[in-house]
This record gives C-alpha cells, sequence and structure tokens, in this order.
C-alpha cells in the first residue's frame, strides 16, 4: 500500500515524502490491517495532512481481492477519520486522467508523470508510491483552490477560524 504526500502554496506543490508500507511480512489479513491502520496514523502524526484523498474502491474480477482491498481502503480512512482529517475519494480513471491526460494510462505511464511533475530524481518505479502520489496531485488539481496548508493562513488563529473542526 502506498502513500504521498505533497504540500502547496498557492498553485506551487512539491513532493514532501511518499513510499510503500510493506505488509508481506504479517501473517493474516487481520494483522496486515492493524499495520496499516498504524502506519496511517504515524504518517498522520508525523506530517499533519489538511485532507487525505484515497483512490476509491474498483471493480475487479476477484472478489477476494476486491474484499481485502475495500478492508484495506476502509482501515486507512479509519485512520484519517480518528484524526479529524477529511477524506476525498478519486476513481483510478479519474486519478489517470488528471495525471497523464489519459484514463487508461498503465502504471508505467502514471509513474513516468508522477515522476516528471514532481521532479523526482529518483527511480519512481515502486508503483504503489507512484501511485499513491498521483492520487494527491489529482486531489491537488481538483480541488480548484489552493490548499490551506502552510503559507495560506497568516497566523495559526485564522487556520483555525477557518477550519473550526481541526481544533482538537
Amino acid at each position: 500500500m502506498g502513500y504521498g504526500i505533497i504540500g502547496s502554496i498557492g498553485n506551487a506543490y512539491h513532493l514532501i515524502s511518499m513510499g510503500a508500507i510493506h505488509l508481506g511480512k504479517y501473517a493474516n489479513h487481520a494483522m496486515k490491517l492493524r499495520a496499516i491502520f498504524e502506519r496511517i496514523t504515524g504518517i498522520i502524526e508525523s506530517y499533519h495532512p489538511d485532507e487525505v484523498a484515497l483512490e476509491a474502491p474498483f471493480f475487479g474480477k476477484n472478489v477476494q481481492s476486491m474484499l481485502k482491498l475495500g478492508r484495506a481502503q476502509g482501515v486507512a480512512m479509519a485512520a484519517a477519520l480518528n484524526r479529524n482529517v477529511p477524506i476525498c475519494e478519486y476513481a483510478p480513471k479519474r486519478v489517470k486522467q488528471a495525471v497523464t491526460g489519459n484514463g487508461n494510462a498503465s502504471k508505467e505511464q502514471v509513474a513516468a508523470m508522477v515522476k516528471n511533475l514532481l521532479n523526482l530524481n529518483e527511480d519512481a518505479s515502486n508503483f504503489d508510491a507512484t501511485d499513491a502520489a498521483a492520487v494527491a496531485l489529482c486531489h491537488f488539481f481538483q480541488s480548484g483552490k489552493p490548499s490551506t496548508g502552510k503559507g495560506s493562513h497568516k497566523s495559526w488563529e485564522s487556520f483555525l477560524k477557518a477550519n473550526p473542526e481541526r481544533k482538537k
């Protein structure tokens, strides 16, 4: 499972962090879900995002895979909601369209565009991480407004006034 964190000031954006949560070492699905919850909670506590964007569930042929993916997405949502961070979801085709201009783009095409858009010098072949960064970019592009992150409020007081749910 990937994650991507971008920061923005006005119309400019930059990569803060991206990576993958490796789950292969966990014996069963329940332990993987626990690891996802704990890791997403830790990322939220470390970076204090204003919003979380997730790729919406998609319909596939394997029902068991869809069920497991839906559970993982639900756990990630619960971690964000547990920290009072608003959530937005985007369909996979919408993410691909926003980042590459083609809703049917391959993972390789998405990774190449993420690398280009974020000016990455390093290898961008971890598709979990680049897909997650693509979701973050899609959210930025689709929001139609600059982020309420650093730089867009003159003071903590103005931030809290604009985001009363974040007082806790």
